[in-house]
């Protein structure tokens, strides 16, 4: 007897589910190998074909399922609940999802050693503030699906208040599942964890092999013990069984944010994992999003909002000093672009036995070359005249910052022929020479991607600086991220001014956020900590509220902003991305885009408003030229319509491509 199932076939399009046919039984969830077209493709089981599928796919021959992916294990209903929804949401092939976020199906995986808790007792007690959002939280596990924000300052003790939720949690005999938001966090975490936990800790990230990611997924498919599952926000895939509480920390991250294949936020969909399984979720941040603060904060008596205002121990807040940096510095100054104030204070902090942070956003040695004679600059004709090569004076090359081209260091200017090359800018690499050079007897070293390619790269750079073998870490946004420094009282920032003035809407809150995280690093064992910031804007009022510890002061002002030109958390944003080779080709295409959805919305959808078509800020990348449509809406049921229109109708062409971004976190 035959049996037809529908199945979410690994292929692109959206519109990918097809009927099938089988002799045998399926389940939904299976993994299974059906032909596609002239080939062979994977697909998902998604659920049995009813009577009216099947007289509809009757005009076709209905192919019959091949077999079940050898060594593959089904997916679970919550699992498949997820992948739906997250299809549905962000309007993305559901066949495809499932294979982007599944391990690859390995024959012969290797073992792995799991770590096991030690389950130590705790050696602290929770200090009033700590204790009394713990107790508020802990009325809610097992009472089914709640969320709960922690806005804690740096140092506040947030992770604390995370463990004993954890250890309460898995001696009810619950799972825990705990997001990061990035790699360089995940020693730390795995140290503490492993040390008050009593169970087995699962870390996945892009430092963990196909291998040991199969064997991860296999394991906990098959324990019935209550776990801890900690990592990036491919973690949140991951089948739990009996999951009893999920936290997202440091929610606020862009690094949940997905920005190739399915573009979605893993904070978001930590939340409706949560939901799916009807337990609480927690998060947690020093710098709430703008849309969280305003969703949890205290103007909602409602929500579950929980505040920590005090450092924890001795630590205190650093004190800020903002250095005017204008016509401040003389042609080959050898401290450049370091001011005489900051080397002083550093050489103090560092005559006190204590370590320095020197954060600067931007790698390599200089943002450019430059012809002295001729003004010839280098640039990337992959991605348009506009993009500068930066110059990585160890690697002794030129590289660009949106694609993998790099190309030699040239000894002379190809337009001229002159020898006479200026660095222009500065990067990490300048910043760790010229303090090698002010300081020889120190060790100096680099803390950010360049430096540091794996997990175990990052381990080693941790434990030298914590074991103080490194006297000042010179790093991107890598050291701005939670770690927990014992010897830190002095933090430098540098070309904060690039941040203040891109142009994007988050531009502001973006800055806050850095800057108090990178704040937070110092000051969190001692008092007298300082953090000294060189701008060229030193009135700017952001660096006032950030002085004033003015967590409402800023929320309140960049509230009122995002009202006024309607933006999130007062709409919802989607922009639909289109690329091609041909910019010629590109435009009449995505014009007349644009104008059909000016139509639709006009005559069906009031509340949603259509913006561009415009090139993105990096018009051309890697030989793609991109332009976009911009949808803001403040019924995000109109928007999600508008969108659903658009892919039914909307023929792609071999020359030009789309993709849709729900809630970007970056605008054009």
């Amino acid at each position: 007897m035959s049996h037809f199932y529908q199945v979410a076939v690994n292929f692109p399009k959206k519109d990918s589910v097809f009927t099938y046919e089988s002799e045998e039984i399926r389940s939904r969830g299976d993994l299974v190998e059906v032909p596609f077209g002239k080939r062979k493709a994977q697909g998902t089981i998604v659920r049995a074909s009813s009577r009216d599928e099947i007289a509809k796919s009757s005009k076709y021959k209905i192919k019959q399922i091949n077999s079940l992916v050898e060594n593959s294990f089904p997916l679970g209903e919550d699992e498949l609940s997820l992948y739906e929804w997250m299809s549905s949401y962000y309007h993305y092939s559901l066949g495809k999802l499932i294979y982007d976020c599944l391990p690859k199906v390995l024959k012969r995986p290797r073992k792995i050693d799991f770590i096991q808790g030690d389950g130590r007792a705790l050696p602290f007690e929770l200090s009033e503030e700590q204790g009394s959002v713990y107790h508020s939280i802990l009325d809610f596990l097992s009472q089914g699906f709640s969320q709960h924000y922690i806005h804690g300052v740096t140092g506040s003790g947030k992770s604390a208040v995370y463990l004993h939720l954890m250890k309460k949690t898995l001696e009810m005999g619950q799972s825990v599942q705990f997001l990061l938001p990035e790699i360089n966090l995940t020693p730390q975490f795995t140290r503490m964890f492993g040390e008050y936990l009593d169970c087995e800790v699962y870390t996945y990230h892009s430092g963990v092999t196909a291998s040991e990611k199969y064997t991860i997924w296999k394991a906990l498919q098959d324990t019935k013990r209550p776990v801890l599952v900690m990592g990036v926000r491919s973690s949140i895939f991951l089948p739990i069984n009996d999951l009893g509480l999920v936290i997202v920390d440091e929610e606020h991250d862009q690094s949940f944010k997905q920005s190739d294949r399915c573009p979605y936020n893993g904070r978001d969909v930590a939340i409706k994992k949560a939901q799916i399984h009807s337990v609480p979720i927690v998060l947690g941040s020093a710098t709430p999003t703008v849309e969280n603060y305003y969703n949890f904060g205290p103007k909602n008596p409602n929500k579950n909002y929980y505040s920590l205002k005090k450092r924890v121990g001795d630590g205190a807040f650093p004190t800020m000093l903002l250095m005017d940096t204008k016509d401040r510095f003389k042609e080959k100054d050898p401290a450049w672009p370091l001011l005489d104030e900051t080397v002083e204070e550093i050489e103090k902090a560092l005559d006190k036995k204590e370590q320095v942070l020197v954060f600067i956003n931007k790698l390599g040695y200089a943002q450019f070359l430059q012809c002295r004679n001729c003004g010839h600059q280098f640039y990337n004709e992959n991605c348009g005249c506009q993009n500068n090569l930066r110059y990585f004076k160890q690697k002794n090359c030129l590289s660009c910052s949106h694609c993998d081209f790099s190309m030699p260091a040239p000894d002379q200017c190809p337009e001229c022929a002159g020898i006479s090359l200026m660095n222009k800018g500065f990067g990490t690499e300048k910043v760790e020479q010229v303090l090698s050079d002010l300081f020889p007897d120190r060790h100096i070293e680099r803390f950010d991607r360049d430096e540091i390619k794996n997990v175990a790269d990052l381990n080693k750079k941790l434990t030298r600086f914590n074991n103080h073998e490194i006297d000042i870490f010179v790093g991107t946004q890598m050291l701005a991220k939670g770690h927990n420094f014992k010897k830190v009282n002095l933090v430098i920032v540098l070309g904060i001014d690039s941040s203040l003035n891109y142009a994007d809407f988050r531009s502001s809150e973006k800055t806050y956020q850095l800057l108090e995280q990178i704040s937070g690093r110092a000051g969190r064992y001692a008092e007298g900590a300082k953090v000294i910031v060189q701008t060229l804007n030193p009135d700017h009022k952001i660096f006032e509220l950030i002085k004033a510890h003015s967590f409402d002061g800023f929320y309140e002002e960049e509230l009122l902003l995002r009202e006024l030109c309607e933006c999130p958390p007062f709409s919802r944003i989607a922009m639909i991305n289109f690329s091609s080779r041909f910019r010629e080709k590109l435009i009449p295409e995505i014009t007349e885009v644009g104008n059909q959805l000016q139509k639709l919305v006009t005559n069906h959808y009031p509340q949603v408003r259509i913006l561009g078509p415009t090139p993105l800020s990096i018009e051309k990348k890697a030989n793609q030229f991109s332009w976009a449509i911009m949808l803001k809406s403040s019924n995000i049921k109109q928007l999600h319509m508008v969108i659903n229109s658009f892919e039914s109708s909307y023929q792609e062409s071999s020359n030009i491509s789309f993709k849709i971004d729900i809630d970007p976190m970056q605008i054009l």
